[in-house]
């Protein structure tokens, strides 16, 4: 018996059921970060190791195993939607792709001016910390508003998010890679170019694309382009085909594609094992009196919050606009200006990427502290205003 898969439903709905465990997760690790086991939980993460030689070795700690090696896999299965999304779902065509596009290219634009305005002298840094969406909150708050959203806003704040995702791949490549070591960037090159090889010669042995892999993660560690986008790179790598002799069944168009059968499998994983592990290691911040009120004053955690919860929806209400007055595209739906706003300020929850970066964006502690409790501040906040809006909006419409 071959399991059904409906994998533009299965995606939405385990992003949306993830989102839930993620909040916990988040507030697990606040809450052991300020416990009497606060000591516990941050040597543990802080808990190093070596394995190798003086010329191939590697130095982790727990936090980097965590947002090195499991993070990979997030960002291969948000390769693999990409490459989905791009190649047969709502970004497949010109029309249907430009206004996600464009939301996403004024929502991380305009909040990325707002922290360079309030924060940009002290921390410039920083501007790529309030581009991000995290597609599991995003989707699952828009999921749980059930009819008061439009369906077609909701496919319009997937591909926004997914495109969200490729610019935030891009920031964390080029600007939050460290210095290149141009030998070992060589290597990472040559294992793409060995992938794509054994791609042609019809090899489909997972072992191998998975040693290979492994090699071009190795690679980009050592070069100092931050190893996980081996996951992203392997995500768009593969190819969007029949799977042979897969152990599912696609109730949309009855085949599935090597993209769609490594989706079911790794993507249960991705939601519900590594993005809470992700939270409850990145969110233990120590709150004091001292913290809140340095917080209160810093330019930086303003930036932030300004740049998620004011820039993400007007970037977007902007970009729409302009593109609806020119025809370029399938504008959502339906929708007007109100909805557009509301899912703008649920593109706001930046969550999971917008961490990941804010721990790449800064290097002393103290501030990646003050901006993760910005993003996580100023993610509650566009949620809420997200669900007053579409709730305001719904019971106006039912008058």
């Amino acid at each position: 018996m071959r399991r059904s898969i409906a994998p533009l439903r299965d995606f939405l709905h385990r992003e949306s059921a993830s989102g839930v465990l993620l909040l916990v997760a988040a507030l697990a690790g606040l809450a052991v970060a300020n416990s009497p086991w606060s000591g516990t939980y941050f040597s543990t993460l802080s808990a190093s190791f070596d394995i190798g030689s003086d010329s191939i070795y590697l130095k982790l700690t727990t936090l980097k195993v965590i947002n090195y090696a499991l993070m990979t896999i997030f960002f291969f299965v948000v390769g693999l939607e990409i490459k989905r999304e791009l190649t047969s779902g709502h970004l497949s065509s010109f029309r249907s792709a430009i206004m996600p596009f464009l939301g996403a290219v004024g929502g991380m634009l305009v909040p990325a001016g707002i922290y360079l305005l309030i924060a940009g002298r002290e921390a410039p840094s920083g501007w790529g910390v309030p581009v991000a969406t995290d597609i599991a909150l995003a989707v699952g708050l828009l999921g749980m508003m059930g009819t008061a959203v439009a369906p077609p806003l909701r496919t319009f704040l997937l591909g926004l998010a997914v495109i969200d995702d490729i610019g935030a791949i891009l920031i964390i490549a080029f600007i939050y890679s460290t210095g290149v070591e141009v030998s070992w960037f060589v290597f990472s090159a040559l294992a793409v170019i060995a992938i794509v090889a054994i791609k042609k010669f019809g090899v489909t042995n997972t072992s191998a694309y998975v040693v290979v892999g492994a090699l071009l993660w190795y690679g980009l560690y050592r070069s100092g382009v931050h190893a996980t986008l081996a996951g992203v790179i392997l995500g768009l790598l593969t190819p969007n085909q029949p799977k042979v002799n897969p152990d599912l069944h696609d109730e949309v168009d009855g085949s599935v594609s090597v993209i769609e059968w490594l989706e079911a499998k790794l993507h249960p994983w991705s939601s519900f094992v590594i993005i809470p592990i992700f939270a409850f290691a990145n969110t233990g911040v120590v709150i004091t009196a001292t913290s809140l009120e340095s917080a209160m004053s810093s330019p930086v955690a303003w930036g932030i919050f300004a740049g998620l919860v004011l820039g993400k929806p007007l970037g977007i209400v902007l970009a729409l606009v302009l593109a609806k007055k020119s025809n370029v595209g399938d504008y959502p739906a339906g929708a007007g200006v109100g909805q557009i706003a509301a899912t703008g300020s649920a593109a706001g929850i930046g969550f999971t990427v917008a961490i990941f970066i804010a721990n790449l964006a800064f290097d002393e502690k103290a501030l990646q502290d003050t901006a993760v409790l910005a993003v996580i501040v100023a993610s509650v906040v566009s949620g809420l205003i997200s669900w007053l809006l579409f709730t305001i909006l719904a019971s106006r419409k039912s008058k």
